[in-house]
């Protein structure tokens, strides 16, 4: 590895893959995304379910019926059994899942631990927050169940985007849930927040920071080639300037209150690992969704680029889940290198970016093509680069 030229030089089974063509033998699934609730409360702006270019989900079964559930639980116990995984990654997802109910979710987390023993079952529900009141997170809690929730930072910014469907905001509601989940710190798994370039990146940060999340995740707004982030009249490496200012006031806090996903997932990267994420790196995509109708999907914030990306036509009463790795879809994601375009081939920080989350590519019916944040990526990386090779290099020298 030579921060200097920001190359990296990975190790490990997941780089090899990724550094040869589609591998022969798929990498298993070992996160499973349930889509457990169709409906949704809020209407969000930027929401890949129901405003962008893929709106089927208004459609689907609202509730995944019990049949349908079991049926899924069992699809799923044969997959980690036969590839004997030791952990496996479930999240409850919507829609919101709340609207569902705490207890029927945590029946279904109980249901779904039993079904995969021995292997360990990691069950998150991803939320809005706006349902999460003190009975609902007791009983999740109470069942082992992680949760997850969604702001985008101060109430201005939240509210700008993440409204009810009469135009109120939603900020005082999440506000009030994260308060209640910062006492449960058994069941905090963190908070979701969608990059805006009209906030202000540290002080985004900071507010997070308030509810004592001990995970936080920046993401990027679901755009692509065809549909372009907003900009707002800024150059087109706006993202990557917010998001290395929100990284100086994470990196140079003089103790670490929280771990941030994409900048953890940076510096592994920088410096030799694999990556752990499908939006960086070149590591195999490893999740796959169930839809509320029975349906396999890939990765649902495909529903950004077009119409049906999401559609793999097997369903978990007709297929496995050996079935859907065997999906052409599914087999270029774990493709890697290979799978990327030749310019992002010859970018000396394609290693680290893996050409950038997939339905970023999007444009004119591929996904051959480089990330529609390209510039974005490339400037946070340099940063991120920058500032590790300043600090390695005022380290003692030991021996070799």
């Amino acid at each position: 590895m030579e921060l200097g030229d920001v190359t990296v030089r990975g190790e490990g089974r997941a780089q090899a893959v990724a550094d040869g063509p589609a591998p022969v033998r798929p990498v298993p699934f070992s996160e499973f995304i349930l889509k457990v609730h169709s409906r949704c409360n809020l209407a969000c702006d930027y929401c890949y379910m129901y405003e962008l270019a893929d709106r089927s989900a208004r459609t689907d079964p609202p509730l995944m019926s019990p049949d349908i559930f079991d049926r899924t639980c069992r699809r799923m116990a044969e997959h980690v059994h036969a590839h004997e995984l030791a952990v496996t990654r479930i999240v409850l997802h919507g829609g919101e899942p709340l609207l569902a109910g705490a207890p029927t979710l945590a029946r279904m987390a109980d249901r779904l631990r039993g079904a995969l023993a021995p292997a360990q079952a990691r069950i998150t529900v991803q939320t809005n927050g706006t349902l999460l009141d003190e009975r609902a997170l007791s009983v999740l809690a109470d069942a082992g169940v992680l949760i997850g929730v969604s702001l985008d930072g101060e109430r201005v910014a939240n509210d700008r985007h993440r409204r009810y469907a009469s135009g109120r905001g939603s900020f005082d509601a999440v506000d009030g849930a994260l308060r209640l989940l910062a006492g449960r710190a058994e069941a905090y798994a963190g908070i979701l927040c969608v990059v805006d370039l009209d906030a202000d990146p540290r002080r985004t940060y900071e507010a997070l920071l308030a509810y004592r999340p001990p995970m936080v995740d920046f993401l990027l707004p679901h755009a692509n080639w065809d549909a372009p982030p907003p900009r707002g009249g800024r150059d087109a490496s706006a993202y990557g300037s917010w998001l290395a200012e929100a990284f100086d006031g994470w990196y140079d806090a003089p103790v670490r209150l929280t771990r941030v996903r994409i900048f953890e997932e940076l510096i592994n990267l920088l410096l030799g690992g694999s990556s752990r994420t499908e939006s960086m790196g070149l590591s195999p995509v490893a999740a796959v969704v169930v839809n509320t109708d029975g349906g396999y999907e890939q990765v649902d914030t495909l529903r950004s680029s077009y119409p049906g990306a999401v559609d793999t036509d097997l369903t978990v009463f007709d297929h496995t889940f050996d079935d859907v790795l065997r999906h052409p879809a599914v087999a270029i994601r774990q493709a890697g290198l290979s799978a990327l375009a030749p310019g992002c081939r010859a970018c000396p920080v394609h290693r680290v970016c893996g050409g950038g989350n997939y339905p970023h590519r999007y444009r004119d019916g591929s996904f051959h093509n480089p990330s529609v944040y390209c510039h974005d990526l490339r400037l946070l990386i340099e940063h991120v680069a920058g500032r590790l090779r300043t600090d390695l290099a005022g380290l003692p020298r030991r021996g070799r």
